[in-house]
């Protein structure tokens, strides 16, 4: 019986039952000598790059420390080498990565993991949705067993029920029959439901309810998304169908990774101004660097702190395996709150009172993007060409896009898309569909790709294809060349 343990977990739960600690850059500092000091494989790692801890003092020397990875640490070392003290002592989860880079990762976890990580699940459920005050039916949406997003999420969303919040938690998985089915049944019985899930998969379920009668806003329905960026088109034709009346409140998105749990997590404030700016691409471009619209979230620097590298995204974080300035790899930036909110404000618009949180902004992995003529074709890009009416009824907002060559060897853009159940789509609107947003959204699409092959191939298959849209796996948006 590991007693020590015993305490590490009850002091764990005391720091989650009370206040939020304040922010500082000594927290940073304590990790990396913590972790210097306890864990094998990141000693080893420092020891390679000539550096001595001790001489890491100030923040400026932490910014001045090699970057890990994937490749570079967690997958170079033995498992148990990157946890404390070189072994699973404490570590009572395991979970896996999805594998959308095409390789599973082994993360293990304590408890004590999931409490910093319940804390962003609160600020949605509590903060937003006011969980703490009303009977909330949680729907587990995301697949359960080794994959992170189930099991982790219903251990957090039962933390929050354990922290005195009316909650009760229910996980089906995505079993989307299940979810159907439990619904009707429990649903009556509470204030609200939240749907916790991937964006395709939750839409999936709302319209298949919708076709077979059920009544979305009778059950005051919220949802909780995670893995993939959404338009904000998206957002109101699912809140439309679902019955949402707030959407900007009601439908948060979670900025999450196997590696550390939920990163940010987007608020009310977050939300109105990603709205804002997606119908302005001009105010986007000059504020994210880019037209296409990003992820915006608010995150806690005092439990992931965060730095940009060449325009993408690196941070730190304690847990089963502590990361040190870590490269996730996604593509994005840091904007400070009052730096954010100053330049709404001088383009007249004010956002709802939040907190007072940086904010991180996320386009996703480049690995995620297709080369076509020179040109970044995005899948956030497509999204909105199968979002335009006449068309969002009949697909399920599943799609493929891959780079081929035809006959000729010419390089032709393909887009295999998923048709919704029972429904008859057309592959010329949704090519002209996808064109016409591609030219607004992608200024490279308009400038690189000449305009006889702007017009995409669509392929149009059944839903579940298992060659292109298995049941039960995390979807991938692209295919290499």
């Amino acid at each position: 019986m590991d007693l020590g343990r015993q305490t590490r977990v009850r002091q764990a739960f005391d720091t989650f039952f009370g206040a939020p600690e304040p922010a500082s850059g000594h927290h940073v500092l304590e990790l990396f000598h913590r972790t210097a000091e306890a864990v094998p494989a990141y000693r080893k790692f420092l020891r390679e790059h000539g550096i001595d801890p001790a001489s890491v003092t100030t923040m400026a020397d932490f910014a001045r420390l090699p970057l890990t990875d994937k490749a570079g640490y967690h997958r170079k070392y033995p498992l148990p080498e990157l946890c404390r003290g070189g072994a699973f002592d404490g570590l009572d989860m395991i979970a896996v990565s999805s594998g959308s880079s095409g390789h599973p990762t082994i993360w293990p976890r304590a408890l004590e993991d999931e409490l910093h990580v319940a804390r962003r699940f609160e600020t949605v459920l509590v903060d937003a949705f006011e969980a703490d005050r009303r009977r909330t039916l949680a729907v587990v949406c995301f697949p359960l067993g080794t994959w992170v997003g189930g099991l982790f999420t219903t251990a957090c969303v039962r933390h929050l029920a354990a922290k005195g919040c009316p909650i009760t938690v229910v996980a089906p998985g995505n079993n989307k029959a299940e979810i159907l089915r439990v619904l009707p049944e429990l649903a009556p019985h509470f204030e609200q439901v939240v749907l916790l899930g991937y964006p395709p998969f939750v839409k999936d379920v709302v319209d298949t309810g919708l076709a077979g009668g059920l009544d979305w806003p009778a059950y005051a329905i919220k949802l909780v998304l995670a893995g993939e960026v959404f338009s904000e088109q998206w957002r109101e034709l699912v809140a439309a169908r679902a019955g949402i009346a707030e959407p900007v409140r009601d439908i948060a998105s979670l900025y999450g990774t196997a590696d550390a749990g939920v990163l940010g997590t987007e608020t009310p404030v977050s939300a109105s101004i990603r709205r804002f700016f997606a119908g302005r691409p001009e105010l986007a471009r000059e504020v994210f660097g880019d037209a296409r619209l990003p992820t915006l979230v608010q995150y806690d620097p005092a439990s992931r702190f965060f730095e940009v590298h060449d325009g993408t995204l690196v941070f730190t974080a304690d847990g089963g395996i502590p990361l040190i300035r870590y490269h996730i790899a996604d593509d994005g930036g840091l904007l400070p709150h009052a730096e954010l909110l100053g330049y709404c404000a001088r383009h007249g618009f004010t956002p709802p009172p939040g907190p007072e949180l940086p904010f991180v902004y996320v386009f996703g992995r480049s690995l995620f993007t297709v080369s076509f003529f020179g040109a970044n074709v995005y899948p956030e890009n497509v999204t909105v060409g199968l979002e335009q009416p006449g068309i969002s009824d009949t697909v399920t907002g599943k799609f493929v896009i891959e780079s081929t060559e035809d006959a000729d060897r010419d390089r032709r853009l393909r887009i295999t898309v998923e048709t919704a159940p029972g429904a008859t789509a057309d592959a010329a609107a949704i090519a002209a569909a996808v064109r016409s947003q591609l030219l607004r959204l992608n200024s490279e699409f308009a400038h690189y790709v000449p305009a006889e092959r702007q017009l995409p191939d669509v392929v149009l298959r059944p839903a579940g294809d298992p060659e292109y849209f298995p049941v039960g796996v995390k979807h991938r948006y692209t295919r290499p060349a």
